[in-house]
């Protein structure tokens, strides 16, 4: 069954209510609707729990999609009870860390503007994303660390506009991905938007987000490693840069 997916539309809902419509042999659930983002373009599924009538709760260990888009599991860890088909349930992200991988994917979005070169691969992570690049050039961390900060320190704004299937088709070159296919399928696209009037930044992607740029914090590029003749892997962390890194 399809599901209302309710982070596509806020990033901050961390906590909804829903219905339970299946439960899986394998014990993952499906539900009407969720807040519970689904692993998808590189950043992980949402962890945390449901909350029965009873105030118990199912603990979650990932949040994955089905066969297509449209269905969405969520996945107790091991030994934990079940709901069942019909039941009303409470729906609690951890959001805490939800907010550092919206975070984390956000500043994954600035450094593709800091280096404006296609995408090869990439995975947001809680406190280290990498994002590869096809350049044979070398260039200083330090440097692209210092026009990553001046993006977050100059606050712009972070939004998502919605384009058709059919639109984004017409207009390939937003897509800076060279192997991860956009988020395509649902009839809609969206669009993560940087700055006033896209001013920034605009490419395809159906992450979670922070809604302007500060929020991300300090952020620095702990590494970048050559992988392969012309392909560049960068590290991101958290905080300043150390002795360290």
């Amino acid at each position: 069954m399809t599901v209302h997916a309710l982070y596509r539309d806020d990033f901050y809902l961390s906590t909804a209510e829903a219905v339970v419509t299946a439960i899986h042999e394998d014990g993952g659930i499906e539900l009407d609707q969720t807040c519970f983002y689904a692993t998808s373009g590189g950043q992980p599924g949402d962890t945390g729990f449901l909350e029965r009538g009873d105030g118990s709760r199912i603990m979650l260990g990932q949040t994955k999609h089905g066969p297509i888009k449209d269905i969405i599991i969520h996945v107790p860890l091991e030994n934990q009870p079940l709901p069942i088909v019909g039941e009303k349930l409470v729906l609690h992200i951890d959001w805490a860390r939800r907010y550092k991988l919206m975070r984390m994917h956000t500043a994954c979005h600035l450094l593709s503007v800091v280096c404006p070169y296609p995408i090869t691969g990439a995975a947001v992570g809680e406190d280290e994303s990498r994002v590869d690049f096809d350049m044979g050039e070398t260039i200083d961390k330090d440097e692209v660390t210092a026009k990553m900060m001046a993006l977050v320190k100059e606050n712009h704004p972070v939004f998502v506009r919605w384009i058709t299937d059919g639109e984004l088709i017409a207009n390939p070159g937003i897509v800076k991905s060279k192997n991860v296919r956009p988020p395509m399928g649902l009839g809609r696209v969206s669009l993560v938007c940087i700055g006033e009037d896209s001013a920034i930044d605009s490419q395809p992607c159906g992450g979670t987000h922070v809604s302007e740029t500060q929020e991300v914090g300090a952020i620095h590029i702990a590494k970048i490693e050559k992988k392969g003749k012309e392909n560049r892997r960068f590290r991101i962390r958290f905080g300043v840069p150390t002795n360290e890194n």
